[in-house]
């Protein structure tokens, strides 16, 4: 009678497990993926004018060489990077589009744009000034490919208008981004801004690690704050999050739905072992029974009875361990379940191991689901030789 019962105690925890370790890895992936998608578009921390909070038009600010090694100088920054931006419209013969139009400097890290490069090649952007990377939803709405030339037009008090041409097109799957950035050289939008060049829209600075960004952003923060006071300016510091507020809470929402997912797979689990524990209990009440007339006490009984539990969890966590790596190790390098990009910013369910958090889910369920049996075990107290051992 206790085999099916083990069986199924088995079954429960395997598939609790599996359930849990995919859904760690799914949203590992998830805040790994959309968390370097926004930090590749902006880095890690964003400087700028204090007007930046109001309008894409911004003042600049003065940047030199020396202010970019001083700020790259600080613990934990690994890279500094100038920018400038401006609003614009595309305008071809039967359509036209609104951009921001994204100049970025010599020193600019351009391989994020280049690991979701489509088609064409980044080496324009350092030498053309009339070189323009685009979208893949932009080059699509206006029928434009690598080679064409694409007329623009900043509206200030007075038109101004400027060719380019298409060096290459990008897809991150990210629409709020991808329906808005086109990048060219930072000299060109200084000029189109009328700006001379130490002045800039704003810099990016790049952190070793995003665990430590609110340390990073106090760091930048108080060195910003005493460098404006002696040069009599203004600055604007803004963390990733900061900037993106409504993503990030959804993020946090995300581990939301994760505990519940894992508190209720550790329900599953749980109520199948226990289960088979008072099967595995009741089936050999008269073996009890011999055990306490031979002098054996309630203590070791016990201990024996959990034993045997945890021999059980422990396959169950094998079996769940195999079929749960596996199913993610199969996503990870196939993308076999796809998603859409408009609604999840991903084009395939997303996988990413952490040992660390795996190695710790297997610790935790052991032992809780172990925990869980000390209260059910107390029936084998209640156990008496005397009316036990005739037990048939």
């Amino acid at each position: 009678m206790s085999r099916p019962a083990v069986v199924i105690a088995q079954v429960g925890v395997a598939l609790g497990l599996a359930v849990m370790i995919v859904t760690i890895c799914v949203s590992l992936g998830f805040k790994h993926e959309i968390r370097s998608k926004v930090v590749g578009f902006n880095s890690h921390i964003h400087v700028s004018n204090i007007e930046a909070s109001l309008s894409y038009e911004t003042s600049p600010i003065n940047v030199d060489d020396s202010l970019l090694q001083a700020v790259a100088a600080l613990d934990g920054v690994r890279h500094v990077q100038r920018y400038v931006t401006k609003p614009g419209i595309f305008r071809t013969n039967e359509d036209f589009l609104g951009f921001v139009l994204k100049g970025v400097g010599e020193e600019y890290d351009l391989s994020f744009f280049d690991s979701y490069l489509q088609e064409g090649s980044l080496d324009s952007l350092r030498t053309s000034n009339n070189a323009l990377l685009i979208a893949r939803p932009m080059a699509d709405k206006l029928a434009l490919k690598v080679g064409d030339k694409i007329d623009t037009y900043f509206i200030e008090q007075t038109i101004r208008a400027r060719r380019f041409t298409v060096c290459g097109i990008y897809e991150t799957g990210f629409g709020d981004f991808d329906n808005l950035i086109a990048v060219s050289t930072i000299a060109t939008v200084q000029s189109l801004n009328r700006w001379d060049s130490c002045q800039v829209a704003g810099i990016e600075v790049a952190l070793d690690d995003y665990d430590r960004l609110s340390d990073g952003a106090y760091r930048v923060g108080q060195f910003f704050d005493a460098y404006g006071q002696q040069h009599k300016e203004g600055y604007y510091v803004q963390t990733i999050e900061e900037q993106n507020p409504s993503l990030f809470a959804w993020l946090d929402i995300l581990d939301v739905n994760v505990w519940m997912i894992l508190l209720l797979m550790l329900g599953v689990a749980g109520f199948t072992v226990i289960s088979g524990l008072l099967i595995l209990i009741l089936e050999r009440t008269q073996f009890i029974g011999i055990l306490k007339a031979l002098g054996s006490p309630n203590i070791s009984i016990r201990r024996t009875f959990l034993y045997l539990s945890a021999y059980i969890i422990g396959k169950g966590m094998l079996w769940g361990n195999i079929v749960g790596l596996t199913l993610c190790a199969v996503q990870k390098w196939t993308g076999l379940i796809p998603l859409d990009p408009k609604n999840y910013y991903l084009d395939c369910v997303p996988i990413e191991f952490n040992w660390v958090f795996l190695i710790l889910l297997n610790v935790g369920m052991l032992v809780l689901s172990v925990a869980m049996l000390i209260v059910p075990s107390h029936l084998i107290s209640k156990i008496y030789p005397s009316k036990t051992i005739q037990f048939e």
